[in-house]
Formats: structure tokens, sequence, C-alpha cells
């Protein structure tokens, strides 16, 4: 029977090999209790296996010959996954806050701002620095480059800067990352 050309291929199957699914003449044998039993041939293994009621999983299919230990199929796959999902709580994502200012802030204005970026910054978090020019404040841009010099300034021992303040069109945009 000819396979079709765009057929899926047969599906993979995740995780270690166990029991029949093991086909290596010979295996290095570790028991229930964690202990080595020594090379043997892989029937003898299995029938030790299920002598006790549990089954025979391959852990090191590398090495030579392969490692394979008597335990609880379903009981190991279970203690795996609650490892990664508590790797996975554990595992913090860097968000990029947003922090928009104007040229002429006042400075409470800024303090305010400078209050939240601090909290960002602990968090471990990155900041957008947005600084909007609106109608003839765009002739003074001398004035955006300050205000983003004293930003600069001020977190200079907490954060450094990753993306250099830079006018796009109307807004000037620095990005700054925690140390």
């Amino acid at each position: 029977m000819a396979r079709r050309p765009h057929a899926a291929p047969p599906p993979k199957k995740e995780g270690p090999r166990i029991n029949r699914e093991i086909r290596v003449p010979r295996v290095l044998l570790i028991d229930e209790s964690g202990e080595k039993q020594g090379e043997m041939p892989i029937d003898a293994a299995l029938e030790a296996a299920s002598e006790v009621g549990l089954d025979l999983v391959e852990v090191s299919p590398n090495a030579n010959p392969p490692v394979c230990k008597i335990v609880d199929y379903g009981k190991l796959k279970y203690q795996e996954q609650k490892k990664k999902a508590e790797a996975r709580k554990k595992q913090k994502t860097q968000d990029v806050k947003e922090i928009k200012m104007r040229p002429n802030i006042d400075i409470h204005d800024y303090q305010v701002k400078t209050k939240a970026m601090t909290r960002f910054f602990e968090d471990g978090d990155k900041v957008k620095v947005t600084l909007r020019f609106r109608g003839r404040e765009m002739a003074h841009q001398e004035r955006g480059m300050d205000v983003m010099n004293r930003v600069k300034a001020d977190f200079n021992e907490v954060a450094k800067v990753e993306f250099e303040p830079k006018l796009e069109g109307r807004q000037m945009i620095m990005v700054m990352a925690p140390r």
C-alpha cells in the first residue's frame, strides 16, 4: 500500500519509552528501591517489573547499555507535570510598561511618573518613556531632550538605557531596562 504524498507522519510519543516500547537486547536495571541490579536481557527486566506490578521505564536511552528503572509510570508522569507547573509559576515575564510625558512637564507630575517608573523597575519590567510634542512644541525639541536626559540621570543607578532617545514623528521614545 503506497502512502499518500502529504500524509501526516505517525504521531511521535512524548516522554520516555516504557515496557515493550524498549527495543534493545540488554539493559542496565535499577529496581523500585533505587538499587542497581546490573546488566541483563530486556525480557528478564520486563519480567522483574511485572512481578512487582510496575512499569519498566527507560531513564537514560543514550547510555550503553540503556538504563531502565522499575517505577509506576503514571506516578512518574504526574510528578513531572507538577515540576513543570512549578517551574512555569516561578517564571517571570518581562513586560514593557509605558510612561507618557510632555516636554514642559510640571515638577509634581514628573515626580508621580518617576515613582511609577521606580515601581516598574523593582518589579523587573522595562519602561518605555514616550515624550509627546503637540503643536508649536515641535519648535523646542531641546526641551524634550532635557526631560529625557533628566530621566536618564535620575535612574542611572537602577536602570540602563536600552534604546537611546530618538525622535519619531511627533514623539521622542526611550526604552530603559532594570540593572
